[in-house]
Parts: structure tokens; sequence; C-alpha cells
């Protein structure tokens, strides 16, 4: 019996053993964003098998996610789903799971998803994770600040906004309400300076409409930046123009400036040369200072014995392999090449470059070039900087430009068809139509009940008298109490 039961046994892990070995694919692409998506559409496209595993559900229009954190844009108008962009492709294969190792020898990878964990084998493997918020080594500085890398993220950012918002409207207490009502934003390049503008824009354009008592002079909104200019990676009169106009708003831009501390209720600055720092309070900060690799581009690493950067970024070959290893490549933010800018159009077309070699359409070994068609971000309402090349370009035009840009590359019809109404309602009348909160239920300590029964029964020398007398609001007085 014992016998029969082992054979029995063994027959079902041989079994297993090779259902688990037919699960393999000509291509894995692993990731959801602009890089992974350029990638898979050009392989459906050509009828040719792959996996897509994704931790995410969705395709993700990163550069839109302000927009969701500042009410303009629901998460659903910038991140479709991946299935659906990809269900008319019969050889499309989409997974939600995570990847966690890499058997490069074997052309093998193992994923969890559900509880449990999947081996896959590949004949070419395609990486495309993008990155996470980089806290330059203070990670403790997560805890205590909102970032703005996914949905999850904008959803909590716009949550603390209208929190804000609504507990300066109620609260009796004038400092209180002056921290609720301050905003401070670590680092000045496009999502900060987006994010800075348009919190700006919430307080005279929404919430001062709205809101009885509040206006835009009671908003504090500080822009921190370490360097000496506004946005960086654009430089000259295009940051100076950003500058001038966030200010012009009544945005504070604070430049050549570190931020040493950073707690619940506000941060400490320190401007360079400075022997010590000076602490802002604010009930929300957000950091936008940096970035760094996923965690999958260390499991690859590993792997194929490629370098990575100080970010953690795969230092990846000129023809986006990796490692020593021609059948796995890594496209997008999470790779450093020829200091090319960590943006959706450098992923897409690394993407686009890795389907041709796949498909045979580029010769193995064959270099990326990049074709920079150049980048832009907005400011606020009717201001933008937009450049291509040695042309630069600002205010209304360069903001039509960047609506006309973004609304291209949103996937999907009704997808574009809505974010123009909302565009339309936000930026030329006063509404934000996805601001939603309710409050979380809190107990209240009231005063102490009283037993009048009980009191009833002690002795007269060992009651308590209760006076109270009504002192007029006039004669009211701060006390601290230490």
């Amino acid at each position: 019996m014992s016998q029969e039961v082992t054979v029995g046994e063994a027959v079902v892990k041989d079994q297993a053993e090779r259902t688990q070995a037919q699960d393999r694919t000509e291509t894995v692409v692993v990731g959801s964003g602009f890089g992974a998506l350029a990638a898979a559409k050009k392989l459906a496209k050509a009828g040719r098998p792959f996996v897509l595993i994704s931790e995410t559900t969705e395709h993700l229009f990163q550069p839109l996610l302000y927009q969701v954190a500042t009410g303009v844009l629901s998460a659903g108008e910038i991140a479709p789903s991946i299935r659906a962009i990809l269900q008319d492709y019969p050889k499309a294969d989409v997974r939600l799971g995570r990847v966690v190792d890499v058997d490069a020898d074997a052309k093998e990878l193992v994923y969890e998803a559900a509880g449990e964990r999947h081996t896959l084998g590949y004949d070419n493997l395609v990486a495309a994770t993008g990155a996470r918020q980089s806290y330059f080594g203070r990670d403790e500085f997560a805890k205590v600040t909102y970032a703005l890398k996914t949905v999850n993220d904008a959803k909590r950012l716009r949550d603390q906004i209208v929190r804000c918002f609504e507990e300066a409207h109620t609260t009796t207490d004038p400092e209180r309400a002056k921290n609720l009502l301050s905003f401070i934003v670590i680092g000045a390049g496009a999502t900060g300076v987006e994010l800075a503008g348009q919190i700006k824009e919430l307080a005279s354009r929404y919430f001062e409409q709205s809101m009885r008592g509040i206006t835009a002079e009671d908003v504090t909104v500080t822009l921190v930046e370490g360097a000496g200019v506004a946005m960086p990676a654009y430089g000259g009169k295009l940051s100076e123009y950003t500058k001038t106009s966030l200010e012009k708003s009544g945005v504070e831009v604070v430049l050549n400036t570190l931020v040493t501390d950073i707690d619940a209720h506000g941060a400490t600055l320190k401007a360079h040369g400075e022997a010590e720092g000076v602490r802002r309070t604010a009930e929300t900060v957000i950091w936008s200072a940096g970035v760094q690799a996923n965690d999958f581009a260390g499991v690859l690493a590993k792997a194929t014995g490629c370098d990575t950067d100080r970010a953690g970024r795969l230092l990846v070959n000129p023809d986006l392999t990796v490692g020593g290893r021609a059948d796995i490549f890594a496209v997008g933010d999470m790779t450093s090449l020829n200091n090319l800018p960590g943006q959706s159009p450098v992923a897409m077309q690394g993407g686009r470059h890795v389907a041709a070699t796949i498909l045979g359409k580029k010769k193995r070994g064959t270099p990326f070039k990049f074709r920079d068609k150049g980048s832009m971000a907005i400011i606020n309402r009717f201001r933008a900087v937009t450049k291509v090349k040695n042309i630069e370009l600002t205010g209304a035009f360069a903001w039509v430009l960047w609506l006309a840009v973004h609304m291209v590359y949103l996937v999907g019809f009704r997808n574009r068809y809505v974010a123009i109404m909302s565009w339309f309602g936000s930026f030329v009348g006063h509404r934000r139509p996805h601001f939603h909160y309710a409050q979380e239920p809190q107990r209240i300590a009231g005063p102490p009940a009283v037993d009048e029964k009980a009191s009833a029964d002690e002795p007269e020398a060992l009651r308590t008298e209760v006076i109270t007398s009504e002192v007029p609001v006039e004669k009211k007085e701060t006390v601290t109490v230490s």
C-alpha cells in the first residue's frame, strides 16, 4: 500500500514537472510602463507569442500623475488596463505577478502570483520595470512625505490635499489652519514644478471659490531645489521663466537649498554656505527629488553580472543587452546609457528597438540611437516650457502644445475624450471633478460622566461641588502649560 502511494506521488510529481517545463514562451516582457508596452505592441502586431508579467494591471501614464493628485483627472483616465490594450492580440498573455529570480543560463525566471511561485522559460527577456522614489540614504523620509510614482501615491496625496483644506476650513485654531495650508515640495524637476503650480492654482481657482473664509493668500507653497535653477534639465531662459512664472502665481521658490530633516509637521531647510538650517512648518511635505531603479534591476544585475550605478540602474550595453547576455534586454528608467534622460520617449524608443532586434528587423548588436523629439513641462494654467533641439517655447503656445502632445500619447479614444473634457472644466472653468473625501470616524473625548446615585450616597464632607461660570469671549487668554 505504501509502495502504491509512493508510485502515485512520483507520477503526480513527474506530471507537475512536465507541466512546469512546458510553461515556456518566446519572449517575456517584465513591466507595464512605456517601454514594456512599446515592446509588447510591436511583438503583438508581428504575431509573435509573448508573456507580459507586471505587478499592476494598468499601464500608467506617469507624466499625468500630478493631475490625479490635484483632482483634474481620475486614475482610470491615465491608467487603462494593460489587458484591455492587448486583448485583440491572441498571442499576447498578460499575467499579474512579481518576478523574483532569473536563471540566465537555464533561460528561466521565477515569479510570484496569488501566493504561489511559478517558473517560466523564455528565449528572450525584456525588462522594463521603471524606477521608484530615491531618498538619498534617508529612507526614513518616506514615512513622513508624499511621493508621486504610482496611482496609489497620487490618490494618497489627493486625499491629503483635500483633508488639509477641509480641516483648515473648520478649525478654530489659527496656527493649525496656517500649518494645514502650508505645503513644501522638495525637488524642482518637472514633477515638483507641476505640483507646486497646481496646488497654488487649486487655492485660487477652486478652494477660494468653494470654501468660505479661505483665500489664495492663506495658502503657502514652497518649492525647494538643491541646484541654483528651477528645472535644471532645461537651464537658461526656460529655467528662469519657470521660476518667474511660479513666483507670479504665489509659489515661493527656494534655490541652492538642501533638506536636512523632515518630520510629520515640517522640514528643516539649509541653504548652501549656511551653518544652520531653518525650520519650516507644513502639514504636507512632498518629495520629488530623486529616483532609483526598482528592485528587479538588482535581480538582473545579480543574474547577469551587469554593473549598476549609484541609483541602482543597469549599465546596459549600447544595444540595450544586459551584462554578457545577448538574450536579455533592459529599457527605460531602470537603465543608464549615454546620459539619456529618464523620460517616456527614451523608454518607448528603447522598447521598439529591442522588439525589432528580437523580430530580426535589426541585426543583433545594433546600437540603440535615441531620436530626441524635445521635452516639455507644464507650470500652471496657460504657462509651460518646451524645448525641441535649439527651439525654445514658453507661455500659452507651449501650454497648448503640451496638451496636444499628451493627448496623442494617451491610450484609448475614450481616455482622450474624457481627458479633454476634464482639462476644459479645470483649466477654463473652476472645477476639480475628481475631488472626493470623507473623514474617518473619530472618538472625541467628552466631559466625564457623573454618577448621581453614587454622589448622593457619599458623605457631605466628601462630595465634590462642580462650579460653572460663563467667561466672556473677549476676556479669554491663551495659556501655555509646560
